[in-house]
């Protein structure tokens, strides 16, 4: 008689007791129920205005100290996007140099008393160097970190004609009209993290830390709002450790701050833009 190995009965339990048969294979595991969100992800979409109606009904004073901080994110988050001007990487060609770049630079930002101009970064690169490409990821985040500095970004000998390959990465800084700092194959000695581009072009004049509440943006309630917000800076943000590093543009800096040790000498080509 065939018997059925499939099949749970006595007869193949005493099979499979002797080894005869295979053990039964073990029932799929029931998978746990996800856990339910948590109030952060639960409120993800929220704006400040809804998060105070929420957290002045909130069945508990944990949650309302919750709801709390996520409005005073969501208020953060709006001041920043209000005050951006840029945020992102724009492309350009040699054509475009003078008027995205030079002429950029001189244009003060509103409500700027210092007349500090802009800070414009040009980034020449060339696809395929692999310093080069971590560099590019770099630029998109901090372009995006810090939307009060223009990025530019264009293939370098499309820029300077007959650039060499082994001085890109490159990063041209300018400021009213000027040229303040130049960075040369940035990344190519050892491999960098974003952190420390970011401290570069903050020491080199083209970020100035943003404060944490920028000026003419009324708050709301009152000022107890400060009470909480070293609790709510992003862990991402570096800048917030470096907001003594360089908060104006007229400090002493070194005008090519170089990414290789080697002896280099300053650049030969000529910026006829």
């Amino acid at each position: 008689m065939a018997v059925n190995p499939n099949e749970d009965t006595e007869f193949n339990d005493i099979l499979r007791k002797h080894g005869i048969l295979p053990p039964k294979p073990e029932a799929p595991r029931t998978p746990s129920p996800p856990p339910p969100p948590t109030i952060e992800e639960k409120y993800a979409n929220y704006s400040a205005s809804q998060l105070r109606e929420l957290a002045a009904e909130a069945p508990d004073d944990e949650t309302e100290r919750i709801l709390e901080v996520l409005r005073r994110r969501r208020l953060q988050e709006a001041r920043k996007m209000e005050m951006a001007r840029f945020g992102r990487v724009y492309p350009i060609s040699r054509e475009d140099y003078t008027r995205e770049v030079t002429e950029a630079s001189q244009v003060n930002e509103e409500g700027d008393e210092q007349e500090r101009g802009t800070g414009v970064v040009v980034f020449l690169y060339k696809d395929g160097i692999p310093h080069s490409d971590r560099a590019k990821n770099f630029v998109d985040i901090i372009a995006r970190r810090h939307p009060h500095t223009k990025f530019v970004s264009i293939v370098g000998d499309k820029c300077i004609p007959n650039l060499p390959d082994e001085r890109l990465p490159m990063f041209i800084i300018y400021r009213k009209g000027e040229v303040l700092n130049q960075l040369v194959a940035w990344g190519a000695d050892r491999e960098r993290r974003v952190e420390e581009l970011e401290a570069v072009l903050i020491l080199g004049g083209a970020i100035i830390p943003q404060a944490r509440t920028p000026p003419g943006v009324d708050r709301e309630r009152d000022e107890s709002d400060n009470s909480d917000t070293d609790d709510l800076d992003d862990d991402d943000d570096p800048s917030s450790r470096m907001r003594s590093a360089s908060t104006g543009v007229n400090a002493k800096t070194p005008k090519n701050l170089r990414g290789k040790k080697e002896d280099d000498s300053d650049s030969d080509f000529e910026f006829d833009l």
